[in-house]
């Protein structure tokens, strides 16, 4: 038996009969229509109706002129980075990264897939610090950075847990300054800020169906742009740059980056019920808020203008209701106090009684990989740091029961009880 279980604070409360997921895939059954379709037609392959069918219509719901189907939205931030590069700096000797001796500014609290292609092209990592309204990359601190580097020409930008970040303000900074924007909507594909679907903003825009995206396709992800001949490069190089010759040519560096037919397949089936899911994380957002007004929590913020698919729902910990807690680089110890709790203990308690939390992503500044590259932040200032220490996200999962989100949130008052 758990210690949480024996905890008289947590007495009456049984565990989850089935795991309670933070997100996880929700089919609906038109998946499996557009899979078999695909196996009927024998399109096994990176092409077919699939493909073609989700390109025109995200490219559609985004309001992008072109969007290429990709194995995941790594990959397409990856392809991002290098196209982008090549515009700013020009095409890279063989051998050698397109962002080589280049620094790039990226948000700081992000999954690190964001800022990973930057080195995959031998950039040079600049991370930016997070404004406390939405949790992302602060205009404030990105116009500090253009100060100290006024020769940047790359920002790569991630729209935290779905939530869009101060778009208008980055938009007019990386245009007084010449700089291109790649903006990772992995997390925020249903989301707008100011009517403008999330994935417009950038010069490149990037979305994933990962497994425990809003919409899934088990894996896969989208690169968007304007430019027909910058989908035409990207569609080349997701195939390993062959040439159009009547044999295997190659005149440029290629990639093993195009979306199976098949994953298309179950994405198509997923794209009807984008804004029925979006709906159900909102109320979700909505319940977790009703449920901890009185408690010493804040959910995770939203700027006024924009609309949230509320990808998942978060909270931070007052700072006078945290009791003492450390962390190392990979666990946490904490000293349970009567009135006060910790990310640390809330996640411990919601996994002894069967449901899923995880910890806020931890900035990438702070992260061993990246330990020495610059980060700019504002009079002494980090947020990200200071959201990392103070908060975690709940179960999220559109399947979940009204019945099951009032135990959670009754498990976590309970850490609370004095």
């Amino acid at each position: 038996m758990n210690v949480f279980c024996k905890d008289s604070r947590f007495s009456g409360i049984e565990s989850f009969e089935e795991k309670l997921w933070l997100a996880s895939p929700t089919m609906h059954g038109e998946e499996q229509k557009w899979i078999n379709d695909a196996f009927q037609k024998n399109w096994i392959t990176t092409a077919g109706e699939n493909i073609d069918f989700i390109e025109a219509e995200i490219a559609k719901k985004i309001g992008r002129k072109h969007a290429v189907a990709l194995s995941s939205g790594t990959a397409a931030l990856h392809l991002a980075m290098r196209l982008a590069a090549e515009k700013i700096y020009g095409v890279p000797q063989v051998g050698h990264g397109a962002l080589e001796g280049r620094k790039v500014f990226a948000s700081d609290m992000t999954f690190d897939a964001t800022v990973n292609p930057v080195s995959f092209e031998s950039g040079e990592l600049i991370f930016i610090d997070t404004e406390t309204d939405s949790w992302n990359m602060d205009p404030v601190a990105l116009r500090k950075a253009f100060e100290i580097y006024p020769d940047v020409k790359l920002i790569v930008i991630a729209h935290l847990y779905g939530t869009p970040g101060k778009m208008d303000e980055i938009r007019e900074i990386a245009d007084a300054h010449g700089a291109l924007i790649i903006e990772d909507a992995a997390e925020s594909f249903g989301s707008t800020f100011n009517g403008m679907q999330t994935g417009l903003f950038g010069d490149y825009g990037v979305i994933s169906f990962n497994g425990n995206k809003i919409i899934t396709g088990s894996s896969g992800g989208m690169f968007l742009c304007d430019d027909e001949e910058d989908a035409k490069k990207i569609r080349k190089w997701s195939t390993q740059s062959r040439e159009d010759a009547p044999w295997y040519q190659h005149e440029e560096l290629g990639y093993n980056y195009r979306m199976s037919n098949l994953i298309a397949g179950v994405v198509r089936g997923q794209l009807p019920y984008l804004e029925e899911h979006v709906a159900l994380k909102r109320a979700i957002y909505e319940r977790y808020a009703e449920g901890f007004k009185d408690l010493p929590v804040k959910m995770n913020p939203y700027l006024s203008g924009s609309k949230t698919n509320h990808w998942l729902s978060c909270i931070t910990i007052d700072p006078e209701a945290m009791c003492e807690t450390r962390r190392s680089d990979k666990s946490a110890t904490y000293v349970s106090e009567p009135g006060k709790s910790c990310p640390t203990e809330i996640l411990d308690a919601l996994c002894a009684f069967g449901a899923e939390g995880r910890p806020i992503w931890k900035p990438m500044h702070m992260q061993p990989l990246y330990k020495n590259n610059s980060f700019v932040t504002v009079s002494g200032k980090d947020v990200g740091a200071d959201i990392f220490a103070r908060g975690l996200c709940l179960p999220s999962d559109v399947k979940m029961t009204a019945a099951q989100q009032d135990k959670v949130i009754e498990i976590v008052r309970r850490c609370f009880d004095r």
